[in-house]
């Protein structure tokens, strides 16, 4: 397995595989995101993971934030955006890497934290962040309301 930064190359496979991870989106609607993301205008990564065939087996993101993120004390703070693997490739390092590389990229960026989320329904994304070595710091209960 390899982990690389994405570059303009591989941002259709980056698509493909956010799509798997939040399928709201289309691939089109995803690969429009990326190449806003990924302009060069804002402190953003992508990391791709490859088997030893070249495939494309997972992905993921990393924003550098400066506003405030639940749970860190810093700013700014680099915060996971998105990670995920295909569900043949899990449970092999896949993930680990992935975060490692992440990590990597926020030390550079000169943050001391690394923030992330998951909703409290995704029991395997909490569960993938324990994994990973991460804290839950907080938890939070979004409202709305009609005016």
């Amino acid at each position: 397995m390899r982990i690389h930064p994405c570059g303009a190359d591989d941002w259709d496979e980056l698509a493909v595989l956010r799509a798997q991870l939040w399928p709201d989106s289309s691939v089109d609607e995803h690969r429009a995101d990326i190449g806003a993301d990924y302009d060069g205008s804002r402190a953003a990564a992508a990391f791709l993971a490859r088997d030893a065939h070249g495939a494309a087996v997972g992905f993921s993101e990393a924003t550098l934030r400066h506003d405030y993120v639940n749970g860190c004390d810093t700013s700014p703070v680099a915060f996971l955006e998105g990670l995920f693997v295909i569900p043949t490739h899990r449970k092999a390092g896949v993930a680990r890497a992935l975060g490692d590389a992440v990590e990597a990229w926020g030390r550079d960026m000169g943050c001391t934290e690394l923030g992330s989320d998951a909703l409290l329904s995704n029991a395997t994304g909490q569960d993938v962040h324990a994994a990973l070595g991460f804290e839950e710091r907080e938890r939070v209960v979004c409202y709305r309301k009609m005016l």
